[in-house]
């Protein structure tokens, strides 16, 4: 019989974090580290990666930010603009600069100005894309200020998605961080090429969050978490045992004056106690036998990509999570989780 008080998972990866740079890089990426054997690091830095030697270059300061004998593969994408150069692309996927490429709506959230304007500038690019197996990742909000910020998800489905999923119908296509009934449904009624990343964010609060006894910054990101309708349909698709559901945690760092301003930064750092966050949502629906897959196998498998080797181990035990990490507030700060992460010293095959 197994273990109770343990919860033993293939290592597994995050397909969907933001390391940011500089001192912030340094503070926040081993927090990803220790979990996770590889992570899809977002490109929407300042000035962004949009070509081969931006990606090496970024992936060698990952790894100069990690302790030493760290045992992480950062996964560079590459991000698109109106300007996109197929060939470039192209050859930084074959030669393992980029392992996808996001698409960010113009102005969709942060440091997303360079975005693409109109989805029909990329179509070299996509067509470059589908011809190689490279997935796309998007970030699925229209940018249309009158489409209410609530809707945003729902209307890019009707307005983009669809239809690129239609004109490129063997483009592997990752709809990050989705937080709608209709975001599960689309998804849920694609082919076996589209995929989505649920953060562990959106499995726990609903917008209410954001107005909780006075206006909450630290519950603000983008997409906005919505209805709490839809995020039950979301922990029902994570949870499903659906393999078109992985992890991504959209961990997406600003330092609390960033975030408690007149125009506060969207973003929820979640890294710290990621899994055990996951861990507790699907004890609570009663699918930690389908915890793995979610977390370790399906992501890699629409990648493409073999499944890790080894093993992190969670154990039943309180775990406080400490309000902030230097000038980073963490989600759940304050608060306690059931499962803690066993230290990787402990589990490293």
């Amino acid at each position: 019989m197994s273990d109770p008080t343990r919860l033993a998972i293939r290592r597994p990866d995050d397909w969907h974090v933001h390391l940011r740079d500089g001192a912030m890089l340094e503070a926040v990426a081993p927090f990803t580290a220790r979990q996770f054997a590889r992570a899809i690091v977002m490109p929407n830095l300042v000035p962004p990666v949009t070509n081969i030697a931006a990606a090496e270059a970024y992936r060698g300061r990952i790894l100069a930010a990690l302790p030493d004998g760290c045992d992480f593969t950062p996964l560079m994408t590459c991000y698109l603009t109106d300007q996109a150069d197929a060939v470039e692309i192209a050859r930084g996927y074959e030669t393992g600069a980029f392992a996808a490429c996001k698409l960010y709506p113009a102005h969709a959230t942060t440091n997303s100005a360079y975005g693409v304007t109109d989805i029909s500038n990329l179509w070299p690019a996509l067509e470059a894309m589908q011809r190689l197996g490279m997935p796309l990742l998007v970030h699925g909000e229209v940018t249309d200020p009158e489409v209410d910020i609530f809707d945003r998800e729902a209307v890019f489905i009707d307005r983009i998605l669809a239809g690129l999923a239609r004109d490129f119908p063997a483009l592997k296509i990752v709809f990050e961080h989705i937080t709608t009934a209709e975001a599960v449904a689309f998804v849920e009624s694609s082919g076996p090429n589209i995929g989505a990343t649920v953060t562990p964010h959106h499995l726990v609060i609903n917008r209410n969050a954001i107005f909780d006894g006075g206006l909450r910054p630290h519950a603000y990101c983008l997409p906005v978490a919505k209805r709490e309708r839809h995020r039950r349909a979301v922990r029902r698709a994570a949870t499903s045992g659906s393999t078109k559901f992985f992890l991504g945690t959209d961990s997406a760092p600003h330092a609390a004056s960033a975030k408690e301003s007149a125009c506060g930064c969207a973003g929820i750092f979640n890294a710290p106690f990621a899994l055990e966050t996951y861990a507790a949502a699907f004890e609570e629906e009663g699918a930690l036998d389908r915890f793995e897959a979610f977390a370790s196998e399906n992501g890699p498998r629409l990648y493409g990509l073999p499944l890790n080797e080894g093993q992190v181990v969670l154990e039943r035990a309180p775990v406080e999570v400490p309000e902030t990490e230097g000038d980073v507030r963490v989600f759940l700060g304050g608060g306690s989780l059931p499962w803690r992460l066993v230290p990787p010293s402990s589990f490293r095959t």
